[in-house]
């Protein structure tokens, strides 16, 4: 069997790639690189794979490089991505990598006589920011990207370019947050620590465990004893239910191995409130069951980052004084942080993280007696299921064989759109079906795309326009989602310009009022 690997030196990518030392029956194993020389001290970690191994230097952009990856091999595995806090330094580098990359890939497989299999490494991030009552998701919930989020934004237009592909064999796997090696170095350097919500729903996968799924996965595609309804789905990696925590708890644990908590580090208002991406999967089984990959707890991750490193014991020692004025209270000084955000009157982000800057204001005055702090949730409960449901538009208790041409007209009417399509024979999942959104914009998905993956088209797919404050007053199924963390009279269109700059134009009935990220104001163009 010969594969190909975009992404090898990411966190996911070295799991793997030490997950499949012992596999015999990999002849061989193509890596693309942009840095040859970090792929070859990669290499050097697992001997056992540098005689199977090609070096294919270059990037997922170049068509050329792409083609001398894929051709001739069985399957390729692209976990090539630029994210936080990367993605937000150099957001040309997560539009090249993330969508231009998948993208360009994916037209080089379409284009070989011989087709290998892909599997696609998607992101949680599509889901956006999830909170009660709401908590829980699964593949087909809707996709609302967080607002200045270019790595999720990316990441849905790749997925997408994916799904609606001519590939004749694909799956796709939307990663969940992931604890790996580098998880403290990467959200020390940063001010992407402050993102996090304090509420926010994170189900947790070990980089361990990640390679231990690909590893699998690779085992029976090798078997050949996958059934052919695996094909062309989408699946979400987790870490179970013993790895569900608030934001609030995965900072607390990190903080223990120091002797420390979140409250001794943090104060409340230096996180965002909404606007990020994370939820705990009601169908993280699905893949286990398949692949039988979940093996690590949280806690057994930061036991082994202890063992690790050792020194952090000493941290025990420290003043905690001392550990928040040098190690985090510096980094609220760093640009991507909510309180540099306050200093230099960045009104749209502080709009579309905290509902705006009198409410982070109002924040920074509140103890941690005031605050709210999530209960854990309980593993031992068993319970997954949200306070109310999230609203589709059709029953999705139906299976694929069962849909029907009135199942597509009414999601499309959900969206506050409607299906152009006259013909639709039942339970084809995969036809080409033209749809119209609520803007009269056209476009081509299959009822797979649409209905079981959750992706409806709008501005974010070909523009970075965050515009669900508008859609969503008349489409109920993004309603039914976004209004668990932003009011009904919200009006707010948040956008990158084509330097990144951010903006946030709130629309008026007559006018639209721009507030640019550095706080000048003007008036703009009327609205919409």
């Amino acid at each position: 069997m010969k594969i190909a690997i975009t992404g090898a030196t990411g966190n996911m990518g070295q799991a793997v790639i030490k997950a499949l030392t012992s596999e015999n029956y990999i002849e061989e194993i193509r890596l693309l690189s942009h840095s040859p020389k970090r792929t070859k001290k990669l290499l050097n970690k697992v001997k056992k794979l540098k005689k199977k191994t090609v070096i294919i230097e270059g990037s997922i952009a170049d068509g050329y490089a792409c083609r001398k990856l894929v051709e001739d091999v069985d399957l390729v595995l692209n976990m090539s991505a630029v994210i936080p806090p990367k993605s937000d330094q150099s957001p040309q580098r997560a539009v090249e990598c993330n969508e231009v990359g998948a993208d360009v890939l994916v037209t080089v497989i379409e284009h070989l006589d011989r087709q290998p299999t892909l599997l696609h490494i998607s992101t949680v991030a599509l889901y956006g920011n999830r909170s009660e009552p709401h908590r829980f998701g699964r593949v087909g919930d809707p996709l609302l990207v967080s607002p200045f989020d270019i790595y999720s934004a990316t990441k849905l237009r790749g997925e997408f370019r994916v799904l609606e592909s001519g590939i004749k064999r694909w799956a796709v796997f939307r990663q969940t947050a992931m604890l790996h090696p580098n998880m403290l170095t990467d959200n020390l350097s940063d001010g992407l620590m402050f993102h996090t919500c304090f509420d926010a729903p994170l189900e947790w996968v070990t980089a361990h465990d990640s390679g231990i799924l690909i590893r699998n996965f690779l085992r029976r595609v090798h078997a050949a004893d996958l059934p052919q309804t695996f094909w062309k789905r989408c699946y979400n990696i987790g870490g179970g239910a013993e790895n569900r925590l608030y934001g609030y708890q995965t900072y607390n644990d990190g903080f223990a191995i120091i002797g420390g908590s979140t409250t001794c580090f943090f104060s409340p208002g230096y996180n965002a409130t909404r606007n990020f991406h994370g939820v705990w999967y009601s169908d993280s089984d699905e893949l286990n069951e398949l692949f039988d990959f979940q093996q690590q707890t949280s806690t057994d991750y930061w036991r082994e980052i202890l063992k690790a490193h050792p020194i952090f014991k000493a941290g025990k020692l420290v003043p905690k004084k001392m550990i928040r004025r040098f190690a985090i209270k510096r980094l609220l000084k760093n640009y991507n942080s909510p309180a540099y955000w306050a200093k230099h009157k960045d009104i749209a982000r502080l709009k579309a993280y905290f509902g705006g800057e009198e409410a982070y204001e109002s924040l920074q005055k509140k103890s941690w007696k005031e605050a709210f702090l999530p209960e854990k949730y309980d593993p031992a409960s068993g319970i997954c299921d949200n306070e109310t449901p999230v609203f589709y538009g059709y029953d999705i208790s139906k299976q694929d064989s069962e849909i029907t041409i009135g199942d597509l007209e009414s999601v499309a009417s959900a969206h506050g759109g409607r299906l152009i399509s006259e013909q639709f024979e039942t339970g084809d999942m995969y036809a080409k079906i033209e749809w119209e959104t609520q803007d009269g914009e056209r476009f081509v998905a299959t009822p797979y795309t649409v209905l079981r993956a959750g992706h409806w088209y709008n501005s974010i797919y070909h523009e970075n326009v965050w515009d669900f404050d508008r859609l969503s007053k008349k489409d109920a199924v993004f309603a039914s989602v976004w209004y668990d963390s932003h009011d009904e009279n919200e009006n707010m269109r948040y956008s990158f310009d084509k330097n990144f700059t951010a903006h946030a134009v709130k629309f008026y009935e007559n006018s639209d009022h721009l507030l640019l990220g550095n706080g000048e104001h003007r008036e703009s163009r009327k609205a919409v």
